[in-house]
């Protein structure tokens, strides 16, 4: 037998906490069998509506129910019951209802008494499983009579079917439940033979004859839809968006492809993830039926870093009403490392789409990702980025398989283009009486007119007086105090009036705006329309307040008309700018306010909008908050709807190009559209951002950082990954505030430099891949090592001076100074045969695939063999000493120089290398630069693993690849004298070329002679060291 436990709320609980509330969860016991609610958090009534199964063999147990409060060590206890198995077996239909039970103290010596009640429903389970009980208590609470079905069938059977055929909510959900529990009915009564075991069947098997169908499903949502829902859908999630797609499928059919208990699509996703042990459970109508729920439990495949866990995903609709379904999925995943402390959610938002030319219906798919921290962590920051890379690429993965399952749309083609833009209603035309009426009717204008009627009437009606005291013929000055009194509130109030006419002219000689100026020439056209404000401040100590914007935009400003004391104006005004060669990168808003009383408008508040890190269709509706102390405080903001177009398609970008090539002095060519679009995708950048040109150097930071700089019309970006750590900012050609070019260091390994200095408070974002913060707050980038300095060096100035210089015309680059450093620094023979090799390297593979990973090498061994020396000897090859000197250059690598270890993360070590082959001995000679990093291996092996990434400049198509060497150096357990070492080779593609093949096969021969020569003189030196110590003894 089975007997079913539902615990549905609790009242009145005890507050254990000393912000006067708990954490409350409910434990249930029989036997050994034990379960656990959720916890409900600072609650004093909480609410679970969770059923529990357990399997019932002695009718003499009895059911423990516990309700706890939930601590970080020990849970304290609230209050508990017992119920005898025997006292539900034998009450009528083996169920006692839903009942309050009183909660006793844990100890019968406790202070407090009262502990609250909770409500549960025990019973066996029936022939009729959980959804005919369902439909009982739907039943009972839309049904006066529903007390009267209970233990009676056959009236319960005709009370449904009255509620059936009435077009209800109730009946209508009812109607669901019944269908299910009448066919699990029929099922039951076929496979029993009379007896009470055959009668008696699993929950599974239960779950399964009742599992809802697409039918019953499409009615939920109908009957959802119809109640009235007060949650307001808050998208995206602070996490971000990882999915905006445009689907030619209306959102009601989209929702029960995606989210149908029968829906084949997740199912496949959940495989193509690699999923397994797959239990979803049936959508609950909960909290009172204004909400769907369902659970769905499956065990995550194993990554690099973490084994498989077990996830519980809880799925609730938010809303379902016109059109828009949102649903929030809650995961949790308690065996991942601190995974008891957080949950990840994702909001599915399917709103309705623009109309299509075909007049078929689309939907809009949003999809938002964040953590929910329940405790505070340490490892916050690790696991939100574990998280964003985990979430990025399976929703890519989901992605993709949507698109194959729905036929997506382009959002550039959707009605969001501003030619298809709603009718505008048009601005406010206020006449001048109008805005005399708006400014002096009243009641400090009103007042102070009576008030000097009322004197003027009196001065008309009272008889002059003769002159007293120091009064004269044309002068009369008040004869008491409460004539003094009334000449200073007569002053006061003029004094006010005349403040409200100056006002008032200020404001009408401002009230003109660049409102529906055409914009002039081709390219790429900003169009701004100006809604409405909302809570602007309308005025202070100094008198009312009249607002206007001032959009700014490549230089050129657009302002609006003045609207005077509202907190709530109306401006439905449109701004076009010029067009340009390239698209905008920022565009600023400023607000400002005049009282009337100064010449100068103060500034209530600002706002930047970055192109690059927005998507223009978002901006196509969008309240814009203000920035400002005034503007904060009062939560202020703007509507705003804004589009960028391309009036010139392709042209614009062939145009540009050829114009940067007159000042670069060198070919550019246009990057293929998948090379542009992986640049997009790298730094999520729009669309209409391309690649221009991108190169191989360093990032000089506490380690210098091997990786590409990428360059495009509005942005300078840089990527690295190195033994799996990635390294990824950019920031804008408007941010920089110069350049200059630094002789050679030793640091820089005989390379120029390239410093770029951002302008104070500007680039915080990639602050990261600075060198220096200086005393003026400017972030200072250090670039060297490129393989063609001189191209890279023309290609940098060039760009950011077209830029600079288009919106700062005074801005002065000198390029005589520039190209003066660029020849103390680097011999110009060198610089042309770097230009050379470059030229090749770019004409041998128009298609730079410069995303390869690290996690894609390739690593075969090349050597394996057992040194009769002991580890820790191998190892002084690696501890920058005189040891390592001597051997390496016997080996023949001359001018060895290198760093010392500093600590990278923890238990990793890192330094970095740089010598030259001999000639002599290898049959070329060539500059190497190398990376190492250190570790130990973990227990019970001891010994150390060592990484390394070397690089090759002056090697023709050097830009092309990297070399890694994994060395795995391990102390024999038999013999501690000796040692077994296992070495790795493996080459990263930076590009693609005809050549790998022959560049590998003459690297990996190279690589074993190096080996083979580097340990037997590591051998010879240790056979010496051996007989001089022997000496010595």
């Amino acid at each position: 037998m089975k007997l079913l436990v539902r615990v549905i709320e609790a009242k009145n609980i005890v507050a254990l906490d000393p912000s006067g509330f708990s954490d409350p969860y409910v434990k249930l016991k029989l036997g050994r069998q034990k379960f656990k609610s959720k916890v409900v958090k600072k609650c004093l009534n909480p609410y679970w509506c969770e059923d529990f199964t357990f399997k019932v063999d002695d009718l003499k147990k009895k059911l423990k129910i516990s309700v706890l409060d939930e601590k970080y060590f020990n849970d304290d206890c609230i209050g508990r019951i017992e119920v005898p198995i025997s006292h539900v077996f034998e009450a009528k239909d083996q169920s006692l209802g839903t009942i309050w039970y009183k909660l006793h103290p844990r100890n019968r010596k406790a202070k407090i008494k009262d502990c609250g009640e909770i409500l549960l429903s025990i019973s066996f389970s029936q022939n009729n499983s959980i959804l005919e009980s369902s439909s009982s208590m739907l039943s009972k609470q839309y049904s006066d009579n529903s007390q009267d079905s209970v233990g009676r069938p056959e009236e319960a059977t005709t009370s449904r079917e009255e509620k059936i055929s009435q077009p209800t909510l109730a009946g209508r959900i009812a109607n669901i439940f019944n269908r299910n529990a009448e066919i699990t009915s029929v099922s039951s009564d076929e496979g029993s033979d009379g007896s009470k075991g055959g009668s008696e069947t699993s929950l599974d098997q239960d779950q399964q004859s009742g599992e809802q169908s697409l039918v019953d499903f499409e009615e939920i949502i109908r009957c959802l839809e119809t109640r009235e829902q007060e949650t307001e859908v808050d998208t995206p999630l602070s996490g971000g968006v990882v999915l905006d797609c445009l689907y030619g499928i209306s959102p009601r059919e989209f929702n029960s492809l995606l989210f149908s208990p029968n829906s084949e699509f997740f199912k496949s996703y959940l495989d193509k993830l690699g999923t397994s042990e797959l239990q979803m459970g049936l959508w609950k109508l909960d909290n009172g039926y204004n909400s769907l729920k369902r659970v769905i439990s499956y065990t995550k495949p194993p990554s690099k870093l973490i084994r498989s866990l077990k996830a519980t995903e809880e799925q609730s609709y938010l809303k379902a009403k016109d059109g828009t379904y949102a649903i929030l999925a809650s995961v949790s995943t308690p065996d991942a490392p601190c995974g008891k402390t957080f949950k990840a959610e994702v909001l599915y938002l399917i709103t309705p789409g623009p109309d299509q030319p075909s007049g078929e219906l689309s939907s809009r798919f949003v999809i938002s990702w964040r953590i929910n921290f329940s405790q505070s962590t340490m490892m916050r920051s690790m696991i939100e980025n574990g998280a964003r890379q985990g979430i990025k690429e399976s929703f890519e993965q989901y992605g993709k398989m949507l698109s194959q399952t729905v036929r997506p749309l382009d959002l550039k083609d959707s009605p969001s283009d501003k030619n298809q833009l709603p009718p505008i209603v048009e601005s406010e035309n206020q006449s001048v009486w109008g805005l005399v009426a708006h400014y002096f009717v009243n009641v400090n204008v009103v007042v102070a007119l009576l008030t000097w009627f009322y004197v003027i009437t009196h001065i008309w009606l009272a008889a002059p007086t003769a002159s007293q005291g120091l009064e004269f013929v044309g002068l009369d000055l008040p004869d008491s105090i409460s004539e003094l009194i009334v000449c200073l509130v007569l002053l006061l109030q003029g004094k006010r009036v005349l403040e409200i006419i100056s006002c008032f002219f200020r404001a009408t000689q401002q009230k003109g705006c660049d409102h529906g100026v055409k914009a002039q020439g081709a390219g790429w056209l900003l169009t701004v329309v100006l809604i409405e404000g909302s809570d602007l401040i309308t005025g202070d100590s100094n008198g009312p307040t009249n607002h206007y914007a001032v959009f700014t935009c490549n230089g050129k400003s657009r302002t609006s008309s003045v609207k005077f004391q509202k907190s709530e104006p109306v401006w439905n005004e449109i701004f076009e700018f010029d067009a340009e060669d390239e698209p905008p990168s920022t565009l600023d808003i400023e607000v400002f306010g005049r009282d009337g009383q100064s010449d100068e408008a103060k500034t209530f508040g600002r706002a930047e909008i970055n192109f690059l890190r927005s998507n223009i269709s978002d901006l196509s509706d969008i309240w814009i908050p203000l920035q400002g102390q005034l503007a904060q405080t009062c939560q202020s903001k703007l509507r705003l709807r804004i589009f960028l177009d391309n009036t010139r398609g392709s042209c614009v970008v062939k145009d540009y190009l050829a114009k940067m090539e007159k000042e670069v002095g060198k070919k550019l060519k246009l990057r293929s559209p998948q090379t542009n679009s992986a640049f997009q995708k790298l730094f999520g950048l729009p669309p209409e951002e391309f690649l221009i040109n991108d190169f191989s150097c360093h990032l000089k930071r506490k380690m210098p950082l091997q990786g590409r700089l990428f360059l495009s019309t509005r942005m300078v970006g840089f990527h690295a990954d190195l033994f799996g750590h990635k390294t990824k900012f950019f920031f804008l050609w408007e941010d920089i505030e110069g350049i200059q070019v630094t002789p050679p260091t030793l640091s820089s390994m005989g390379s120029p430099i390239i410093v770029i200095t951002l302008r104070p408070g500007r680039g915080f974002d990639a602050r990261h891949g600075a060198r220096k913060l200086d005393s003026e707050g400017r972030l200072n980038f250090l670039f060297h090592s490129f393989v063609s300095f001189n191209v890279a060096q023309r290609t940098i100035l060039a760009l950011w001076k077209a830029r600079v210089t288009t919106l700062e015309p005074k801005a002065q680059i000198v390029d005589d100074e520039s190209d003066a450093n660029v020849n103390n620094a680097e011999d110009e023979s060198c610089g042309d045969e770097a230009d050379a090799k470059s030229q090749q390297a770019q004409e041998t593979d128009e298609t730079t695939t410069f995303l390869g990973s690290e996690d894609n090498i390739a690593m075969s061994s090349i050597h394996s063999s057992t040194l009769s020396l002991p580890a820790a000897f191998f190892m002084e090859l690696f501890n920058s000493g005189e040891t390592e000197q001597r051997i390496m250059e016997r080996t023949g690598c001359l001018n060895y120089t290198f760093s010392s270890w500093q600590s990278e993360r923890q238990d990793i070590h890192q330094r970095q290398v740089h010598y030259t082959f001999d000639k002599l001995v290898y049959n070329y000679k060539e500059e190497v630069k190398s990376i190492q990093q250190k570790s130990l291996l973990p227990r019970p092996s001891t010994g150390w693993f060592i990484e390394e990434v070397m690089s090759l400049p002056r090697v023709q198509l050097s830009d092309y690849f990297t070399v890694h060497l994994h060395y795995r150096v391990e102390d024999l357990a038999t013999n501690s004298t000796c040692c077994s070492i296992r070495i790795y080779l493996g080459i990263a593609w930076l590009k693609n070329t005809r050549n790998q093949k022959k560049i590998a096969k003459s690297i990996k021969t190279n690589m074993k002679k190096r080996i083979k020569i580097m340990l037997d003189v590591l051998d010879k030196e240790y056979a010496l060291r051996a007989e001089s110590y022997e000496a010595k003894r």
